[in-house]
């Protein structure tokens, strides 16, 4: 469900922003103005990173196979990465060249009213595509402050549209303050402002995407909550339940927006059988996959704990030593202990008595 929720987000966002890059353009090229052939870009860039969305969902989707045996949940990251790295040169350079260009060679804005009527409805539009992003978001938020949701969703489809639609709406009120200025107060140079601060904005979502999708693309662990629940379920295998004595270590990885892999290290109890073993791992994971369907991939190794290893090795240990680690651990200096050479083992050749 929460995948079909990323799909229809990026597909209502796709639909929007090529409206709105087609109209954008029209009134740029007719009114020539700076602001407005920046936020064209902008919307442009916006609705091939949509595409580029819509593509890494799809991908992600495929089943396992021999060359990728945990999926290719992964791929989403890495186009949401690309998506970053175009809204970054294409979006934020460009917009911020045209700015530049403009303060270099200002030059008035003709039918300004067809730049506020385009704008217009770019809001609109914009408006629509962002309250669907927001009604998604807040539905996994739980309750979380927003940033702090956005720094810990592992969708990077939903939050990439959200901030592109964000930032869309900030760029829009930025142009149409700049066009106005431009219009209205003569100032000819604040259509160029305009558009070099379009492009801070998109800058700036972009250095955050990239920070957060690099992260999930290396290796996130899965929630914190997600691995406390893991290890209640285990902890509850102890006991009177099932033959696990203790918890070594879990390790989880994030594969994907709803894919996770987990490795479980448990020490079992001396006295379980293959049999005993066997069967909980079987109880754990359903159990496991029944409370998180996102675990795609469940591995529980059996080894004793490292406490229990010590001991074993400190037993075997011969009397002589136990008494140089003993004093080791209380902190008493200890001589070494000399082995006395046995009565046979002495060197060389004994000299014969001549006769």
């Amino acid at each position: 469900m929460a995948a079909e929720g990323s799909t229809k987000v990026v597909l209502i966002a796709l639909a929007c922003n090529f409206g709105i890059a087609v109209s954008k353009f029209a009134a740029a090229a007719y009114t020539g103005s700076s602001a407005m052939l920046s936020e064209a870009i902008h919307s442009l860039v916006d609705t091939s990173n949509q595409a580029l969305l819509f593509h890494g969902i799809k991908r992600s989707a495929r089943p396992p196979d021999a060359r990728h045996p945990f999926g290719y949940a992964k791929e989403l990251y890495f186009w949401s990465f690309v998506v970053a790295i175009l809204l970054f040169s294409l979006g934020s350079g460009v917009s911020i060249y045209e700015g530049i260009e403009k303060l270099l060679h200002p030059h008035p804005i003709s039918n300004p009213e067809v730049n506020y009527m385009v704008l217009g409805f770019a809001l609109a539009l914009e408006s629509v595509s962002t309250w669907q992003a927001l009604k998604a978001f807040n539905a996994t938020r739980n309750g979380e402050r927003a940033l702090t949701a956005l720094r810990r969703s592992k969708d990077p489809a939903m939050f990439t549209v959200l901030l592109e639609d964000v930032a869309a709406l900030a760029g829009l009120a930025v142009a149409l303050a700049g066009i106005a200025a431009a219009h209205l107060a003569g100032l000819e140079w604040a259509d160029g402002v305009a558009s070099v601060i379009i492009g801070l904005i998109l800058a700036s979502v972009a250095a955050f995407l990239a920070i957060e999708i690099k992260s999930l693309l290396v290796g996130e662990a899965a929630a914190p909550e997600v691995v406390a629940s893991i290890r209640a379920l285990l902890a509850a295998e102890g006991g009177k339940i099932g033959p696990v004595r203790s918890i070594n270590e879990i390790r989880t990885m994030q594969l994907g927006p709803h894919d996770v892999i987990v490795a479980a290290s448990v020490d079992m109890a001396d006295d379980a059988t293959a049999a005993d073993v066997e069967a909980a791992n079987t109880r754990l994971d359903r159990a496991i996959k029944a409370r998180h369907p996102e675990v795609k991939f469940l591995y529980i190794e059996v080894e004793a704990a490292a406490g229990s290893i010590a001991a074993e090795a400190l037993a075997v240990v011969e009397p002589a030593q136990v008494s140089a680690h003993a004093a080791l651990a209380a902190g008493v200096p200890d001589k070494p202990v000399i082995a006395a050479r046995p009565p046979t083992a002495h060197k060389g050749k004994r000299k014969k008595h001549r006769r």
